[in-house]
């Protein structure tokens, strides 16, 4: 168990990528906070399947689209469990836009969710670690789009560019005290977000010609990355973004 007894806050947690990634660090030993914006019962049955590994799971509401949340959201974690040590900014949304129609609205949701609320998080956690003397892990959930270019998507890109440069400014800044920062960027993985994809088999089986390993990505697979950023195994890597994308990164053309 590489996590045992470590308290890690997973954001987005009620589906797809969190909640992988909330499952294994409980099979790994650790208590899980888990945020949730609206889906509270999705959110409660992953607490359930966390207790019934033998690890302790908390629930938090929160919108990381606004900063006040976020810092109680943080709060509320410490105030349940006595201290945090893992961070993982996974909450995210995309919107499919051409670049003349997106409007301030549709920016700024996105950017919100993706970026600054993954700064802000980061923030409020890294002030808990130093204030009480303590190392830590934070892990940014990207995408192969902070690298590829994604037409249609343009605020959803920028957001996910901008957490890479956040990711590698902040593993400079916080290696002081302990603090170890990184991405993982998934390409196509089967989650909630990408059921309609599913539907269209020759949209599929475009993107699929793009996948050297011919399949999309679990969400499993990117949570395994994850538990290995946050234990100890991974204490001198920081600054570094992690590809989950089955090739897709190196092999890919619109």
């Amino acid at each position: 168990m590489r996590l045992l007894d470590k308290v890690a806050l997973v954001t987005g947690a009620d589906q797809g990528i969190g909640k992988a990634i909330a499952l294994r660090f409980a099979q790994e030993g650790a208590d899980v906070v888990i945020d949730y914006r609206s889906g509270f019962e999705e959110a409660d049955g992953v607490r359930a399947e966390i207790e019934a590994l033998g690890r302790r799971g908390f629930l938090v509401q929160a919108d990381v689209s606004d900063v006040d949340q976020v810092r109680r959201m943080v709060a509320e974690a410490v105030g349940h469990f006595g201290r945090l040590d893992v961070l993982v900014n996974n909450a995210g949304i995309e919107k499919r836009l051409d670049f003349l129609e997106v409007g301030e609205d549709d920016y700024e949701k996105v950017m919100s969710v993706n970026l600054k609320g993954a700064f802000f998080a980061s923030q409020t956690f890294a002030r808990h670690l130093i204030e009480t003397g303590r190392p830590g892990k934070i892990l940014n959930i990207s995408s192969v789009h902070e690298e590829l270019p994604f037409p249609h998507y343009t605020p959803y890109s920028a957001s996910k560019g901008g957490l890479r440069m956040l990711t590698r400014t902040l593993a400079v800044e916080l290696a002081p005290h302990g603090i170890t920062v990184n991405n993982i960027a998934p390409g196509a993985i089967e989650t909630p977000i990408n059921r309609a994809l599913e539907e269209q088999p020759e949209k599929l089986e475009a993107l699929l010609a793009n996948i050297p390993l011919r399949r999309l990505g679990q969400p499993e697979d990117v949570a395994a990355v994850a538990a290995f950023l946050a234990s100890a195994e991974a204490d001198y890597v920081t600054g570094s973004t992690y590809f989950v994308d089955g090739g897709l990164t190196w092999n890919y053309s619109e």
